[in-house]
């Protein structure tokens, strides 16, 4: 198979429309031997993006990825990683150790290319939105960032459509470095942010999009049709939150749909999870589909629907849109 690269929004930087991310991977179930083990085989395979932040793990996912990287010996310019920056890497964190406002900002940075053993970010995301803090000194602390050399890009995760316009103004007003991309949610149970929400943005900001949670925590995968998997993500502790999710009554509505979806995939001599990876895929306004596998048979496995992309015909797409019945309404025309 050929790894396709699309744009990152307004850039002109090529991003593997696959790319790879450690969050509860990385410390709480790989360790360096085998994050460089399943990060070489994303590399080999095309792969060019590679996921973090300073929470997962409390910073030591950075601080293994950092490690494989040295091991693996890349070129520096083949490769795109990134950071998050609002919870802090530490538990019960003070209230400077947090947030977007510049001490953390400009902290947390410094702390994660550390971490990480690299000069600089390729993308930094703002992992929250920061209600305290104006998002003026935001875009500001992340303009003086970029123009030191120390990140290339700059976003947001789970911003509403407004903030990220907000973030446009003041960099327009002030002739500040705008944000380039957003990480939502997005797969086929979380659909409205990316699809209703920021459907605005593509086109007046050219926004970029690396999403999260393309399988729904698992859920798409199949494998809590029968009950949850001993060796699964929701039975991790701390993860007692996905495990509620899988049993909740509107877990099991989805539940019910996934196999009907199974149905859908067994037709096209596939699975769920590549029926699920691919869909995404299929949206244009997906800049890259974050991968979190734990084991290298897991990511190849993954790797598998962009074989499968080329298959999901309208008449397919029609019958996926039948069973999940949630597709978002246009916004209203003025």
């Amino acid at each position: 198979m050929t790894m396709e690269y699309r744009r990152l929004g307004q850039s002109g930087l090529p991003v593997s429309v696959l790319s790879y991310g450690s969050w509860v991977t990385f410390s709480n179930q790989l360790a360096v031997d085998a994050a460089l083990e399943t990060m070489t085989a994303a590399y080999d395979a095309g792969i060019n993006f590679f996921d973090n932040a300073e929470v997962y793990a409390m910073g030591q996912s950075e601080t293994i990825m950092g490690q494989a990287l040295q091991r693996a010996g890349w070129p520096r310019d083949t490769y795109i990683v990134s950071s998050k920056v609002f919870w802090g890497a530490v538990n019960d964190p003070k209230p400077t150790q947090r947030g977007l406002h510049r001490k953390h900002v400009f902290e947390a940075c410094h702390d994660a290319l550390r971490r990480l053993q690299l000069d600089y970010l390729d993308l930094y995301f703002c992992h929250r939105p920061d209600v305290n803090t104006p998002i003026e000194e935001t875009v500001r602390t992340m303009t003086d960032l970029v123009r030191q050399g120390k990140v290339l890009y700059w976003g947001t995760s789970e911003w509403s459509a407004q903030q990220i316009t907000e973030a446009h103004g003041a960099a327009r007003q002030y002739g500040l470095v705008p944000p380039t991309m957003e990480q939502p949610e997005y797969n086929m149970f979380h659909r409205e942010r990316v699809e209703k929400e920021y459907a605005p943005l593509y086109e007046t900001v050219g926004l970029g999009t690396t999403i999260w949670s393309p399988l729904a925590g698992g859920m798409l995968t199949g494998k809590y049709n029968d009950g949850i998997p001993a060796d699964s993500r929701a039975q991790l502790p701390g993860y007692e939150w996905m495990r509620a999710q899988v049993e909740s009554e509107e877990g099991q509505r989805r539940i019910a749909k996934v196999r009907e979806l199974t149905g859908i995939a067994n037709g096209l001599g596939s699975t769920p999870t590549l029926l699920a990876l691919a869909w995404c895929l299929k949206n244009p306004r997906v800049s890259t589909v974050i991968l979190g596998a734990s084991r290298v048979e897991q990511l190849r496995d993954n790797l598998q629907a962009l074989e499968l992309l080329p298959q999901l015909t309208d008449d397919v797409m029609a019958a996926i849109e039948g069973v999940l019945g949630n597709k978002p309404a246009p916004p209203p025309a003025y």
